[in-house]
């Protein structure tokens, strides 16, 4: 058998073991794919994690590969010709990280937290997309869902205010990370848990704010009861539907 035969998709009843596991799949582009589609993807993919602060791709160099997020955050970032860096986005489970048939990353690629991805190789990957019309399709979704969420942050950046902001992102945040209940008492749906997975002078970044605002701003929410904040990181949101009302007052 040949490599090319080889490397070919070859029929399969069965879905991987790998795959029936992975939390991401149905939501992402795999779920887009028949069982013998997902057996040659697990075949040229590897799941691999990543420490926090890790550069995952860089500005204007080749990305080494394509990824799903299955677990974390991972951080999207231009930097300027001066050296200060923009965050232009973030990427939780099951976001698509990188651009397919573009050599290069056009931006900086980076783990704002431990990330757990599925990488894949990107011959094999944009072979798949020239093979596989509801993969296509499936990820065109999924770009424009990303496009969707960056035109409603550039509409709180130039029209909302801080309080708003501060409140808007927690509630995304909540909204993408793992939900943790602190205590049985607290397990209803309008209660989250999670780890700011950005450090105050990056959603100060992100949120176009200062770093004393966004801190300000996070114990003004404290006073009100709506969150709880502890060790610097750990936030716990008392009342989920406030909490998106004061993002919208």
């Amino acid at each position: 058998m040949t490599d090319s035969e080889n490397d070919s998709i070859q029929p399969s009843a069965e879905i991987p073991e790998l795959c029936q596991e992975c939390t991401a799949r149905h939501r992402g582009i795999c779920g887009a794919l028949r069982p013998d589609e997902l057996t040659h993807l697990n075949k040229i993919s590897k799941q691999k994690t990543f420490a926090e602060g890790l550069t995952l791709m860089a500005d204007q160099q080749e990305a080494p590969f394509f990824a799903n997020v299955l677990e974390g955050v991972v951080k999207l970032s231009k930097t300027l010709p001066d050296g200060r860096q923009q965050i232009v986005g973030l990427q939780f489970a099951p976001d698509f990280v990188g651009r397919p048939f573009q050599s290069e990353s056009h931006l900086f690629v980076e783990t704002a937290s431990k990330v757990k991805l599925c990488t894949i190789p990107r011959k094999g990957f944009e072979q798949m997309l020239g093979d596989i019309p509801s993969l296509q399709e499936r990820l065109f979704q999924q770009t424009l869902v990303e496009l969707d969420e960056s035109r409603q942050w550039l509409v709180a950046l130039g029209r909302k205010t801080a309080s708003e902001r501060v409140a808007g992102f927690l509630h995304m945040i909540a909204l993408h990370m793992p939900n943790n209940k602190e205590s049985p008492s607290q397990g209803d749906k309008n209660t989250t848990s999670f780890d700011l997975p950005l450090t105050r002078s990056d959603m100060a970044d992100f949120m176009g704010l200062t770093i004393e605002t966004v801190s300000r701003q996070l114990s003004k929410l404290k006073k009100r009861n709506i969150v709880s904040i502890s060790h610097n990181r750990r936030i716990v949101i008392h009342d989920m539907e406030l909490l998106e009302k004061t993002s919208r007052e």
